[in-house]
């Protein structure tokens, strides 16, 4: 596709027009690499200007999950050597979340590992969200798994502003993926959140052995059910895992996965997550193909950049923190 051709295309989705799926497929077919990652850039500056979201995270309840989840080092059914308790001490969230606020870090969740939270461990968790509310300027994240409307009012009652739920794969793929429940049962608990007033994060994992065809699947599903913040993974295979030997995708690969989820959502912020480490000082490349937001700081069982390195790096491209409002 030539050039005019994607300034035209740019400008027609900022004007309000949708990519079908078969749209994206055929988009991606007729464009070269660098062609298309430069138009998801171009739409991302044109959306969004220079504002970058960061955020991080705390594994606040680690391993013994019931599901299995064939990525994932914290599930019962696997052997895995990772850490294991039940629910991270409030001294050491708040020592995380001053150490994130202090470098301009705008969110923070406390992230749990499990089907779903008993109500009597929401309440503790929930006391952790009010002393942050109280402590901190940080808006308020929650990751932890499941949601009855109960639970996700006391989350809000406690300060939560955002409700993390990755729908991992898409709908074609995902029981090659998780058996012990269904991505209907992920976009019921996104539809209660959102009832109760939170703001939803949902993304995936790519590198999962999906088709590229599924992986564009995810992008259009994401943004049929409104979401505006999109978590991208790219797979870090785990030893004990399942998908301990699946290839791992290579940095054109999730250039284009960047890209293309950017020229399907206009409006999400696309935050890279966990997997993005192992490319060096390239994946700040991603940050030049659409994406224009991260989790920094570590992930729940793999380390991640220091924070100083990965926002001196992405203010070097030009970026300044987005403006977060706590409410």
């Amino acid at each position: 596709m030539s050039d005019r051709h994607l300034r035209e295309l740019v400008a027609r989705i900022i004007g309000g027009e949708q990519l079908s799926l078969e749209e994206a497929l055929e988009l991606a077919d007729k464009t070269g690499p660098e062609e298309l990652w430069a138009a998801a850039d171009e739409l991302r500056r044109r959306v969004h200007g220079d504002r970058f979201d960061y955020c991080s995270i705390i594994n606040a309840r680690s391993g013994k999950c019931s599901e299995n989840c064939r990525f994932c080092a914290q599930s019962s059914r696997y052997q895995t050597a990772i850490e294991t308790y039940d629910r991270v001490d409030y001294q050491e969230v708040r020592r995380q979340a001053l150490e994130n606020e202090s470098h301009g870090v705008e969110r923070f969740s406390l992230v749990t590992a499990g089907r779903e939270v008993a109500a009597a461990d929401l309440d503790a968790f929930a006391t952790m969200y009010e002393r942050l509310g109280e402590e901190t300027g940080l808006s308020l994240c929650a990751s932890m798994g499941f949601l009855t409307p109960e639970k996700a009012r006391r989350l809000v009652d406690a300060g939560v502003r955002r409700y993390h739920c990755n729908l991992e794969t898409c709908r074609s793929f995902f029981a090659e993926v998780c058996t012990t429940h269904s991505w209907q049962d992920k976009v019921e608990t996104i539809k209660i959140a959102r009832q109760a007033g939170m703001d939803i994060c949902s993304g995936g994992i790519i590198g999962l052995g999906e088709s590229f065809r599924q992986r564009l699947e995810l992008a259009v599903e994401l943004r049929d059910l409104g979401v505006l913040s999109i978590p991208i993974n790219i797979l870090t295979p785990i030893p004990g895992t399942p998908l301990a030997e699946r290839p791992e995708l290579t940095i054109e690969d999730v250039l284009t996965a960047i890209a293309l989820f950017r020229l399907t959502n206009p409006a999400a912020v696309i935050r890279l997550a966990g997997g993005r480490a192992r490319f060096g000082v390239g994946q700040y490349r991603f940050f030049l193909a659409g994406a224009n937001g991260a989790i920094v700081g570590n992930y729940l069982t793999t380390a991640g950049n220091s924070i100083a390195e990965d926002i001196g790096m992405i203010e070097s491209l030009g970026y300044r923190p987005m403006a977060c409002n706590k409410e």
